[in-house]
């Protein structure tokens, strides 16, 4: 049963709110014979005095609103509670050793283990040696088993605000390369670990980005840009791939390579398992150009094996004489093609697993040969298939939701993990040989699945396209228009928004309220493929919007809800989402959380990456057209002055976001606060020492969601109350 919270009561709060006077400056652009203000430009430097106190003001108003909010303590309650489960990632294999990361629940960071030397794998009967008894794999308990500690991010910052990025280790297994991120920046900085000795190496790399470590020989290749001005505006050029040897400085790192005419491009390196051959990838963020350097040829150099910038290609691994690559080239929903690695070209490739109806989303080697995990309606659907291609069989999962396997190419041992809704990240063994899998780990979490239904509907956009979204409720639901309901969505760059728990972006605390959470698959995204992909992107991005419009509606028609309980949220790309739906349609929404959106769709392109978005979005310079249509969706620039009523509002940002830049938000909701919007709240919640969010330690995260959740109910009228 709803436990309401009285309009008088929140009419009180918001009656309240004095926003920051933010000051008005004559900065006018043109596009194309088209004058645009932008009275607010001098709150894109975010490291002026100015920003700064505004800053703070702003931050003051919002936690003094979010204080008044009465049962925001019980929802972090909640949450916490949610949060504080021993949670662990995929096992892997390095040489002899078993890897794997661990929290014992509150922790920031997780914990890099390594399965105790008792413990050997021994890799012909494909057991593990404890002395002289052999324990079956099926048999360890990794939640169990002596373990030894071999990183700890935990220990690099009193907060965790350092937090890894990257993991790498040498094909001997000595050393770890390990990429560390600070603040939540995509700045970087690697340093390596001897495992045989247990101390830190002086070799430390700075400034690198977009990277991980790929080692060769006594070193590794890393990518990186040259120092800039400002690391948390200036915009990145001239991606550059290096290789570091060990025992010298980075200044003496070679460039192995660069492009001195095209400062928009990006670089990375691989090295195959037998540290023959070294692929580097040349990409525009869209798709890229795959090159290979046999090491033991004559004359080592890159051979260029795809030739279209506009498609993707992956190389899966090197066997039996054959490199094999995951691409989209001429099949949008992909395929697995095969060169010939003694005659490397263009043209010497075959098909070698062809495109089916759905998505291939991830392949890779195991054992010698493949698990390919396609995507059916946005949730993983695994396979085995052997040497020659041909399917094995299917890996049975619990339910729908999403898996990820780690697996060698020699290697017979399998681990995957899966994950729904309301499945709490799971670990599995998958027997290459029986073909079944068996639990390897299973958090205990304070939530019990059987009380929650997840279905999956379809519902028609504007112009007929079928869209999924999936819907997470308690059993014994009444569908009487008047539950309030979160709706989340994301739609683009070819990115899929697969079934997943989380205790914090879930609002289990409205769940237990007889709430819903719903979960759309917007066009723009990869869940069908390049063509769904495209569908949302530049010039027809309006169809994102309309999916997400259409599902508010869909909630709305069938009975679940209705607007005076609708919130939206979404993050990044999402945020974007959320300013624009808000804008075009703002009688849909009681509540609004865009979570560090694109927000200024005119300029996104000259801070740190934005230029890396135009293939999605393209750029208000590239024509008259295109500037005409960013305008008229563009969050910033289409914000209502005549009265109309908005729905409350909270921006959040973190203050070192260097991906989307705090300067999207910072204009966005001073412009909502000085626009007649209605007297629901406009807020802004500005986090410290946060970024884009990836990485961000568990008691940022708690904090964050504990404010957007009690945010959201209490502007849906629903009153928090612990199930007992």
């Amino acid at each position: 049963m709803l436990s309401v919270i009285s309009a008088t009561m929140a009419l009180a709060a918001q009656a309240q709110i004095t926003y920051p006077k933010a000051a008005r400056v004559d900065t006018v652009d043109h596009y194309f014979g088209t004058a645009v203000p932008d009275p607010y430009r001098w709150l894109e430097d975010d490291n002026s005095p100015e920003t700064e106190q505004w800053v703070k003001q702003e931050n003051l108003v919002t936690q003094n609103y979010l204080k008044k909010i009465p049962f925001r303590e019980a929802v972090k309650k909640r949450i916490t509670e949610l949060a504080n489960y021993e949670k662990m990632g995929i096992p892997f294999q390095v040489n002899d050793k078993i890897y794997f990361f661990r929290n014992n629940g509150l922790q920031n960071q997780s914990v890099l283990y390594c399965v105790d030397e008792d413990f050997v794998n021994d890799i012909e009967p494909g057991n593990f040696l404890k002395g002289s008894k052999k324990v079956k794999l099926s048999e360890l308990n990794l939640a169990t088993c002596k373990t030894k500690v071999v990183l700890d991010p935990n220990k690099l910052s009193d907060d965790g605000t350092v937090a890894l990025q990257q993991l790498n280790f040498s094909h001997d297994g000595r050393y770890l390369a390990y990429v560390i991120t600070r603040n939540g920046s995509d700045w970087n900085e690697i340093f390596v670990l001897d495992l045989i000795t247990g101390e830190t190496l002086p070799d430390h790399i700075t400034w690198a980005k977009f990277t991980d470590a790929q080692w060769l020989g006594d070193g590794f290749f890393y990518s990186a840009y040259d120092a800039p001005e400002d690391a948390k505006s200036s915009k990145n050029e001239f991606h550059k791939v290096f290789y570091h040897k060990l025992g010298t400085i980075q200044s003496q790192d070679y460039i192995e390579y660069q492009s001195h005419t095209n400062p928009l491009l990006f670089y990375q390196a691989s090295v195959s398992e037998d540290e023959r051959y070294v692929f580097m990838w040349e990409s525009d963020g869209d798709g890229n150009i795959l090159y290979v350097k046999d090491l033991k040829d004559r004359n080592p150099h890159y051979v260029r094996l795809t030739s279209n910038m506009k498609f993707t290609a992956n190389p899966i691994g090197v066997d039996n004489g054959k490199i094999y690559v995951h691409t989209n080239q001429d099949a949008p929903c992909w395929k697995i093609i095969a060169f010939d690695a003694a005659n490397l070209s263009t043209s010497n490739v075959t098909e070698f697993i062809p495109e089916k109806d759905y998505v291939l989303a991830s392949a890779q080697m195991a054992g010698h040969k493949f698990i390919l995990n396609y995507e059916r309606d946005a949730s993983s659907h695994p396979y085995l298939y052997d040497e020659n291609g041909h399917v094995i069989c299917e890996i049975k999962l619990p339910t729908f939701g999403s898996a990820a396997f780690s697996s060698k190419r020699d290697k017979n041992l399998v681990y995957y993990n899966f994950t729904s809704y309301t499945f709490p990240t799971s670990i599995y063994r998958f027997d290459l040989d029986t073909h079944t899998s068996q639990p390897a780990f299973a958090p205990k979490v304070k939530l019990n699945p059987a009380d929650y239904i997840t279905e999956q509907v379809f519902y028609p956009s504007k112009d007929g396209t079928k869209i999924p979204m999936f819907l997470i409720y308690r059993k014994g639901l009444k569908r009487d228009g008047k539950r309030p309901v979160f709706l989340y969505g994301y739609g683009g760059f070819n990115i899929s928004m697969t079934p997943g728990f989380s205790y914090s972006r879930t609002p289990f605390a409205m769940l237990d309220m007889g709430g819903i959470c719903a979960y759309t698959n917007l066009r723009g995204g990869g869940e069908y493929g390049e063509k769904w992909h495209e569908a949302g992107t530049k010039l027809q991005k309006q169809n994102v919007f309309d999916d997400f419009i259409a599902a508010a509606e869909y909630l709305i028609s069938e009975g679940y809800t209705c607007p005076a309980k609708l919130a939206c949220n979404g993050g990044s790309n999402g945020g974007l989402l959320v300013g624009a739906v808000v804008n075009q349609r703002p009688d849909l929404w009681a509540a609004a959380v865009p979570q560090v959106g694109v927000m200024d769709m005119l300029r996104y392109q000259y801070f740190t990456i934005g230029w890396n978005w135009a293939h999605d979005y393209g750029r208000s310079d590239d024509s008259p057209e295109m500037f005409r249509y960013l305008k008229a969706y563009s969050p910033l620039h289409n914000i209502s002055n005549d009265g109309t009523r908005y729905p409350a509002i909270m921006v959040t940002t973190g203050d070192h976001d260097d991906r989307v830049v705090p300067a999207h938000s910072f204009k966005y909701a001073a412009t909502l606060q000085a626009s007649d919007t209605g007297k629901a709240p406009k807020l802004i919640r500005i986090d410290s020492k946060a970024g884009h969010g990836h990485s961000k330690p568990i008691s940022k995260i708690i904090d964050e969601y504990t404010d957007i959740q009690s945010f959201i109910m209490y502007n849906l009228g629903v009153n928090y109350k612990p199930r007992k």
